[in-house]
């Protein structure tokens, strides 16, 4: 009886020991890996007993034993596969929750509205997920839109500008994929009360409001655009978007950041001031506010606009009242180099410059009457 009575005191006191343990090891925060973090990366189909000694080997959990116990308390939650970064010490239970949860390692990515295929590619490759030449080949085909843009010759126009979240590991197919999975769900979004106008594809809507985009960064300017370039192609006058100009330049690797009137004689179908009609495709990626412009535009009699110098643009019905705005916003850019100047010579800070570009139009406009169809 006596002999029981200790067997059982040692019994006792081998579980309490077992259970003090068992609480230190699940409440005890742990990093045991050198340098800033580490990555661990749980294979599909990987048994916990596995995962558990990885998780051990890589210095996130201190017992192996300890973590593949609690995961098996917690069955009815099964540890998902994918790569993930620890970078702070972490209770097992913590460590258990963020890979049941299936919280993977992402990069963050965000392309604001206008991006082009190339701005994209290079945003890709600097945050470490795909090579830019790998980006390009993918956006280049244009595959995956052949059932609603059946002549588009790359996924410009149908990467659509949002903040995306990708696993560290991922492919350049994969990426492309779901800008154009978030592409149609926009799509879907913006014809729900706007229908797409008959006299345009669904490739052109989308090519009209990637020169919406670039021509304005006011959303209220937007649908006012979309009507002047609607009102130019239904007279048959060239659209002489810049930004369309840039893009040739761009595609054929010639863009320096800036536009000047040799420029707008390059030879390229994307080239609005000598090609008639919308551009072969988009020249960037549009946002919603520039694709609800393109299927709903303004009823205005509009014909021309130009900047104005304070981020918008002044809009006129006339070639001649084109010509008087020009020559205001040419006097405020004279008036402005001016104060520049003045502010240089007396040691003050210079003034902000009201404008990104000189707009080819503005260079262009005395030289070319868009209803005689050629350049003087």
């Amino acid at each position: 009886m006596r002999r029981l009575g200790r067997m059982m005191l040692v019994i006792f006191l081998l579980a309490a020991a077992a259970a003090g343990w068992l609480y230190f090891e699940w409440e005890a925060s742990y990093r045991g890996y050198p340098g800033e973090a580490a990555v661990v990366n749980v294979a599909r189909g990987a048994s916990t007993d596995e995962i558990a000694r990885l998780l051990a080997g890589k210095g996130v959990v201190r017992s192996a034993l300890a973590f593949e116990l609690w995961s098996r308390w917690h069955h009815g939650r099964s540890l998902e596969a994918g790569e993930y970064r620890f970078d702070r010490s972490m209770r097992p239970p913590e460590v258990f929750d963020k890979i049941a949860s299936g919280r993977v390692w992402t990069v963050i990515l965000t392309v604001p509205e206008g991006w082009t295929m190339f701005d994209i590619a290079n945003a890709v490759q600097r945050a470490g997920l795909v090579s830019r030449a790998a980006f390009l080949r993918a956006a280049r085909n244009p595959a995956p839109i052949r059932d609603i843009a059946p002549t588009a010759p790359t996924l410009e126009g149908f990467l659509f500008p949002a903040t995306y979240q990708f696993p560290h590991h991922t492919t350049a197919q994969a990426i492309v994929g779901a800008m154009v999975s978030r592409f149609r769900e926009a799509w879907a979004q913006a014809t729900q009360n706007d229908a797409p106008p008959k006299s345009l594809t669904l490739e052109q809507v989308v090519t009209l409001a990637s020169l919406v985009q670039e021509e304005t960064p006011k959303e209220s300017e937007r649908p006012i655009i979309a009507g002047v370039f609607t009102n130019r192609l239904r007279l048959g006058y060239p659209l002489e978007c810049d930004p369309s100009v840039v893009y040739a330049l761009k595609l054929k690797g010639r863009y320096d950041g800036k536009l000047v009137p040799a420029n707008l004689k390059i030879h390229s179908p994307y080239n609005t001031y000598r090609h008639y009609g919308l551009p072969p495709g988009p020249i960037g990626n549009p946002g919603m506010a520039s694709l609800q412009a393109a299927l709903d535009p303004a009823r205005v009699d509009y014909l021309y606009f130009v900047a104005n110098g304070k981020g918008g643009h002044v809009f006129s019905r006339t070639f001649a009242g084109q010509q008087r705005n020009v020559e205001r916003y040419r006097e405020l850019l004279r008036r402005e180099k001016e104060e520049e100047k003045r502010k240089d010579a007396t040691g003050e800070s210079s003034v902000k410059r009201t404008r990104a570009r000189i707009p080819g139009r503005v260079a262009a406009a005395e030289a070319h009457d868009p209803r005689s169809g050629s350049f003087r």
